[in-house]
């Protein structure tokens, strides 16, 4: 009987392999970048096309490789950074496994060129799926480019799985910044469809990330720092006032290798316990330095999962040490009594000697004497009194009129407010507020229960789809024009929906690479509320932003229209009842909300005999 068990073909193991190392086209920019970081480069370039699907290209001017490496460094389980188990525990640098370039060469068309500094001539291999097409010489500069196209082109499937271009974006641009933040003396270079998103110069920390995530970044950081024998901690943490409720500017950084670590995070929040709005998460960027034998890495192909050997320790270090800076900046409340000027002793005081206590007696005093009054409220009643026919006098012929006309005013005033009276009575018995969330109003069947909140979100939602349909919004005019600042790759974005946003009212007076000025808002929307919308609004479409126009104008308008909408809470008066409710009954589909959540239910009189 022949044996079932047979080796797999090596292109077939690496395309296997790849499912695991390359995910999608982030996961090869990653890989590229931080092989470039180990070859003791000084200047990268990344160069991509359609988010990484078409041309991903990796420039930098390190050491290079010679001809027996550049080939070499395309099989499995090729590397030139461990030689035995034991340096797994002892790592310096970002890649380990060997089985990067295999597993890309594998899934793409890879075109390799490196030459080292002592060699006159380079390299140049081309690969197609694992097969070596041709191996030619050629005059080079020092330094490596890998040029990875067409990912995924003998996996159709797995190219089917990807996001659109602008999620896939989002990822390579994560990856970028997790690279540039953690080598900041590395000049980074980024160029997306031949339009420059990065151009980050060699510097220190804070200047990365301010050239990173925009100018007024800077007066955001609040510096940290700590030594231990067992964790050494530099970097900065965000004010509170402006934190955000996405997670995009938080870093750890561990030995200068990203990770993510939910158990120091939890750290991070509770230094910062009392000092968030609900749902707002602090930015930080932390560098962390352990030794390296008490970290292991090698969990995860990603390498962004890690195990410390005492957590605890991390932990309680971690939460100390950013409530210390907290506090020492003035950022986290601190106990303080007011002093009372009146208890304080005068210097002079302590020349002076003391004396005995004297008694003083006033001998005129009489205690039975009868009181009299000093004042008295007659004599100036008089005085005014007398005073009175002087300026009656101005107006003695006009008296009978003056009394008929004001008769006439009471009279006029008593019809009118008892006829505002009435009808405000009237109207209070049908609609009235319930619990500051819902609306009550009396029917023919029996009693109507609104949804305030909800209500409101289909009025908006059909308003502000409607606006950008048509384009004919009307924008209120500010006086003093708004300046926000915003990430590069947040502009990006807001860049792409701008039209959708003057559709709504938005008018954009100008729009730089990290800056935005609004001159104009839609009149839902009001000057203070405007920035946190935007960012919000930003994130949750760089998760999943649509393809078509219409879905993405459907987005922004739930969105916003969930935004601005009547919160649950607020007291609202008669005529605002009546207004949400004759909006919300002239809307298309007055039913349900714009996240399909019903609005109103409706309870007969038949209903409420049944509860009797």
């Amino acid at each position: 009987m022949s044996g079932i068990i047979q080796l797999l073909p090596d292109h077939v193991a690496n395309q296997i392999a790849a499912g695991e190392v390359v995910q999608r086209p982030a996961s090869v920019v990653k890989e590229l970048i931080e092989n470039a970081v180990d070859a003791k480069a000084t200047e990268i370039k990344l160069i991509v096309k359609d988010a990484g699907k078409t041309l991903i290209q990796v420039i930098d001017n390190g050491l290079g490789m010679n001809v027996t490496d550049a080939r070499l460094c395309f099989e499995r389980h090729a590397t030139s950074k461990i030689r035995h188990a034991e340096d797994l525990f002892a790592l310096h640098t970002k890649g380990f496994r060997g089985e990067a370039l295999a597993s890309i060469a594998a899934v793409a068309h890879v075109e390799l060129k490196t030459k080292q500094d002592q060699e006159e001539l380079g390299i140049h291999i081309i690969i197609e799926g694992s097969k070596v097409i041709t191996q030619d010489v050629a005059v080079l500069p020092k330094g490596t480019s890998f040029l990875v196209k067409n990912l995924f082109f003998n996996i159709p499937a797995r190219r089917n799985f990807l996001k659109s271009d602008n999620i896939e974006l989002k990822h390579v641009i994560d990856e970028f910044e997790r690279v540039a933040i953690a080598h900041p003396n590395i000049s980074f270079t980024m160029i997306s469809n031949g339009s420059e998103v990065f151009n980050l110069p060699s510097s220190n920390y804070r200047q990365r990330i301010v050239n990173i995530f925009g100018g007024k970044t800077n007066e955001k950081l609040v510096p940290v720092t700590e030594e231990t024998e067992i964790l050494k901690i530099t970097g900065f943490v965000g004010k509170p006032e402006f934190a955000k409720k996405n997670r995009t500017e938080q870093f750890f950084l561990v030995n200068n290798r990203f990770i993510r670590s939910p158990f120091l995070h939890h750290a991070i929040m509770n230094a910062f316990d009392g000092l968030l709005r609900d749902n707002n998460q602090p930015s930080y960027f932390l560098f962390l330095e352990v030794p390296p034998h008490t970290i292991d890495i090698n969990i995860h192909p990603t390498k962004t999962e890690v195990k410390f050997d005492d957590e605890q320790a991390l932990y309680a270090i971690l939460r100390a040490t950013v409530k210390h800076s907290l506090g020492m900046f003035n950022v986290a409340p601190i106990l303080d009594f007011e002093r009372d000027a009146n208890l304080d002793v005068p210097y002079d005081y302590k020349d002076k000697t003391l004396g005995s206590p004297t008694i003083q007696v006033d001998r005129s005093f009489n205690p039975f004497e009868p009181e009299t009054k000093k004042y008295s409220a007659s004599h100036s009643f008089e005085k005014s009194k007398s005073a009175q026919p002087h300026w009656e006098s101005l107006y003695t012929n006009l008296k009978q009129d003056a009394t008929e006309v004001s008769n006439d005013y009471f009279e006029t005033d008593l019809v009118a407010s008892k006829l505002f009276d009435d009808k405000s009575t009237e109207s209070q018995t049908l609609i009235y507020q319930f619990n500051r969330k819902y609306i009550i109003n009396s029917i023919k069947s029996g009693l109507l229960v609104i949804h305030q909140n909800r209500a409101h979100q289909r009025i908006l939602y059909e308003q502000f789809l409607t606006n950008i349909t048509v384009h004919q919004a009307s924008s209120q005019q500010l006086l003093f024009p708004l300046e926000i600042k915003f990430s590069r790759d947040e502009m990006m974005y807001l860049k792409e929906i701008q039209p959708n946003l003057e559709g709504i009212g938005f008018a954009f007076e100008k729009m730089g690479l990290d800056e935005v000025i609004i001159s104009g808002l839609p009149a839902q929307i009001s000057d203070t509320n405007v920035i946190e919308i935007l960012h919000d609004l930003i994130y949750n479409l760089q998760e999943n932003l649509p393809e078509d126009s219409f879905s993405l104008s459907d987005s922004i308008a739930k969105f916003i229209a969930k935004s601005v909408a009547i919160k649950s809470g607020k007291y609202l008066n008669t005529t605002e009842l009546e207004n949400i409710v004759n909006g919300l009954f002239a809307c298309k589909e007055p039913n349900v909300s714009p996240f399909q959540k019903p609005i109103f239910i409706t309870l007969t009189t038949e209903d409420l005999d049944k509860r009797f």
